[in-house]
């Protein structure tokens, strides 16, 4: 088989442009004919001629995957069929990533795939839990109602996401100015000041020759430092993406004191939420516990789900694991605990995602509360230090003066 380009006007009058893979050119102008269209042309794509796939926008983020379950959801309902449903959204979405994992979605319908099984082959666009939903509503015929279910959660985990990285920026942002002020300062201001202190023959105080061999430093030695730099934030990232990494780093964010209880409570809002959603759309437990652990962003939470599906497999209540584990909040297990003596799990992990969901957000909020003025004191601290040293010899100079 091979792949052909071909545009073709449909019933309205609009150009379509696509890909089929077929045996050949005939079988193209069949297909197109079937879909209702009249082709305009058909080129055989080979190695000169292909067309470029360059993805720019990079991946959708859950903004993007909740207003495509929203918009699809409502063609469903409106009564437009899936396969046109797929090619409206492929052709309105601003995505390029998306846009064209819809294409290929759209082409995996056509040939009998079920969505479920066309969503599993874009894995880095439809999540495990997006492709499980999918298929737990096409098994139910209730399709809509599992896709509105997967843009609620998303739609929740996006906010939850954001106001996390609005947390985070400010301090980040502070920082990288502070930092360009203090480059400035060594590499222009001080070697200015150095020059006038040399030329008045004053003996520099020590705080002076302190910051004036750090600014000398990083000028003489500026094309060895910034690789190092660069080595060791390329190495940072490397690093991350092992297991020991993961482990590292998983391990900093539930012990630093400035973030433990935001990331513990963003994960246990994340965590009951996708159960919740999981569990309402008829998914067994264990198959949603297992689903749930590959969406959580930090490795012991991971881990810690993935012991919990393997005690649920052997006959425990999923509130035992929760509650040995030691990583989440009291508050979790004690209402999964009450829904599996009720028969009300899901709703209790319901309640339990918006009560952590809210603390998420008032974390972030003391957390950045908390940093604000510990960064404006290092700010004050660092600047301080670089000013005192710009006045010092001057103080010094002016004390020599009046003594005379």
């Amino acid at each position: 088989m091979a792949l052909y380009a071909y545009e073709a006007v449909d019933a309205t009058g609009a150009v379509v442009k696509s890909t089929y893979d077929a045996d050949n050119e005939d079988a193209v102008r069949m297909e197109i004919k079937r879909q209702g269209m009249t082709a305009i042309s058909i080129k055989k794509q080979g190695a000169l001629n292909k067309d470029l796939n360059i993805n720019i926008g990079g991946k959708p983020k859950l903004r993007d995957m909740s207003v495509f379950c929203r918009q699809f959801v409502s063609m469903i309902r409106a009564g437009v069929t899936m396969i046109d449903a797929l090619n409206m959204m492929a052709e309105s979405t601003e995505n390029k990533v998306l846009k064209a994992a819809l294409e290929e979605v759209k082409t995996s319908v056509e040939k009998g795939e079920s969505l479920s099984a066309a969503f599993s082959e874009h894995p880095n666009i439809f999540t495990p839990f997006m492709v499980n939903m999918t298929a737990a509503g096409e098994a139910s015929g209730s399709i809509d109602i599992a896709i509105e279910r997967m843009a609620i959660q998303l739609e929740k985990s996006g906010r939850t996401r954001a106001i996390i990285k609005k947390a985070m920026m400010y301090p980040i942002v502070v920082v990288v100015v502070m930092i360009a002020v203090v480059i400035v300062m060594l590499v222009k201001v001080i070697p200015a000041y150095s020059e006038m202190f040399v030329d008045l023959g004053t003996d520099l105080p020590a705080i002076t020759k302190g910051v004036q061999a750090v600014s000398n430093f990083l000028i003489d030695y500026w094309f060895i430092i910034v690789p190092i730099i660069i080595g060791v934030v390329v190495g940072i990232i490397a690093f991350n993406k092992t297991d020991k990494g993961k482990h590292f780093f998983g391990k900093i964010a539930i012990s630093f004191p400035a973030v433990k209880g935001m990331v513990i409570k963003s994960a246990a809002a994340m965590a009951a939420r996708t159960l919740s959603t999981l569990v309402a759309a008829g998914i067994p437990l264990v198959e949603a516990v297992g689903i749930t652990s590959k969406t959580m962003t930090n490795v012991y939470f991971k881990e810690a789900l993935e012991g919990a599906k393997e005690e649920l497999l052997i006959g425990q209540p999923l509130s035992r694991p929760l509650q040995e584990c030691g990583l989440f909040p009291p508050m979790v297990y004690h209402m999964v605990r009450i829904g599996e003596e009720t028969g009300q799990t899901e709703e209790m992990l319901d309640k339990c995602a918006e009560y952590y969901e809210e603390e998420t957000e008032m974390a972030a909020q003391t957390m950045m509360a908390a940093l604000e003025p510990m960064i404006i004191i290092v700010l004050a601290g660092v600047v301080g230090i670089i000013l005192g040293a710009c006045m010092a010899p001057m103080l010094t100079m002016y004390q020599a003066l009046d003594s005379l």
